[in-house]
């Protein structure tokens, strides 16, 4: 039920904390969430009401994440988060501010209280972690210039948490990437290669699942992660159908994706949605999404992922969103030109070499739109 007035003391009125007070004592309850943010006061508040330890919603969230990271990279990022958060309240952990430190002589002063020394600690540990997290950014954009000297299009996997992104990545890929019914299983990037029904290639990337209202604190920390969402030349938001709030879910993904910069309509970077668990569909709610998908356009395809239906199709939907932003080139080149060959392979996806004449090979080549026209340009050069 949602709450009339938000009270700047506890969040909800006295007569609902009192109510709630009973009900935590009948259960004999630790820990209760409160699914709303927190102030540090609200929080104190209520665990005094309560007797018992008060987790609010980004606190939960951070709880999770805390249990799904598994490398380096992702127990960064989460102790960044939590550090952001518990800075604004070191005032309910410590009972002994009147305790003070430092101070020298006559004239050095009271010194810095107990919560102004914790509080230092902690941003030197968090000014620490985003150090260590510009060097994992670094190596992530080496990667990103050594996959594109081999340009195959990077298609990124995003969604709601729990929607099936990782079990669609490992039936595309084969990858053993955990995939279980729990919220934010994955929490770091995995990518693998995916070949397409013709000749062509991608790189496929798995991310962290989305959820309503997003802390922003959640998305700065995550956003080294994020960034392969943000360099990517196709997203496939995976969305559970069977989900009774499917609708909302949508909205909640395309407002996370807007706070990382990503417009969901931006026809440079092409969306295709993945309506997913189609199996848990009756017939008319299948033959409704199955109408509704053939009307977008090309826009949606229906899939299972954990049944293995509709892949071919969306495979074949993949294939023509990178065809429409990347065109085939076929032409003659001699071996001579070594520098020329050289740019090609760093810049285009050679399709297909063939022998051409004593020294020649005819190219059959996939590039850009905007480097087609650098290519054009050399190949005269060459010519003339």
């Amino acid at each position: 039920m949602p709450v009339a007035r938000p009270r700047p003391a506890t969040l909800f009125g006295s007569g609902k904390v009192e109510e709630l007070s009973g009900l935590v004592r009948a259960e004999d309850a630790s820990l209760v969430i409160v699914d709303h943010p927190l102030s540090p006061v609200q929080q104190r508040n209520l665990e005094r009401a309560w007797g018992a330890k008060v987790l609010d919603r980004t606190g939960l969230i951070l709880e999770i994440f805390g249990r799904r990271a598994r490398t380096k990279e992702g127990r960064l990022q989460v102790e960044l988060a939590h550090l952001t958060y518990q800075k604004s309240r070191l005032v309910r952990s410590w009972t002994h501010l009147e305790r003070q430190r430092g101070g020298f002589g006559f004239l050095g002063g009271p010194g810095e209280t107990q919560i102004e020394a914790d509080r230092r600690v902690i941003q030197d540990r968090i000014a620490a972690i985003h150090k260590d997290l510009e060097r994992v950014k670094r190596t992530r954009g080496l990667h990103r210039k050594s996959r594109e000297r081999v340009p195959y299009p990077i298609v990124a996997l995003v969604g709601y948490t729990n929607a099936g992104k990782s079990t669609l990545f490992n039936l595309l890929t084969g990858a053993g990437v955990s995939a279980q019914d729990l919220l934010f299983a994955t929490l770091d990037p995995t990518m693998r290669e995916v070949s397409l029904p013709g000749t062509g290639r991608i790189i496929l990337s798995d991310t962290v699942g989305f959820i309503s209202e997003l802390p922003t604190t959640l998305i700065a920390a995550f956003r080294a992660t994020l960034e392969e969402v943000v360099e990517a030349d196709l997203l496939l938001h995976v969305r559970d159908m069977s989900d009774p709030n499917c609708e909302s879910q949508r909205a909640d993904v395309e407002h996370v994706l807007n706070a990382l910069g990503i417009d969901a309509g931006d026809d440079q970077r092409p969306l295709l949605e993945v309506w997913n668990k189609i199996d848990l569909l009756d017939a008319p709610e299948l033959e409704h999404a199955r109408n509704s998908a053939s009307r977008s356009g090309g826009n949606a395809v229906c899939i299972s992922a954990a049944m293995g239906e509709g892949v071919d199709q969306l495979l074949l939907a993949i294939q023509d969103r990178i065809d429409a932003n990347h065109e085939k080139v076929d032409f003659e080149l001699d071996a001579k030109n070594g520098a020329l060959i050289n740019w090609i392979h760093e810049n285009s996806e050679v399709l297909a070499r063939r022998a051409s004449g004593p020294t020649g090979y005819r190219y059959s080549v996939r590039i850009s739109a905007e480097k087609k026209n650098k290519l054009m340009r050399r190949l005269q050069g060459q010519a003339g």
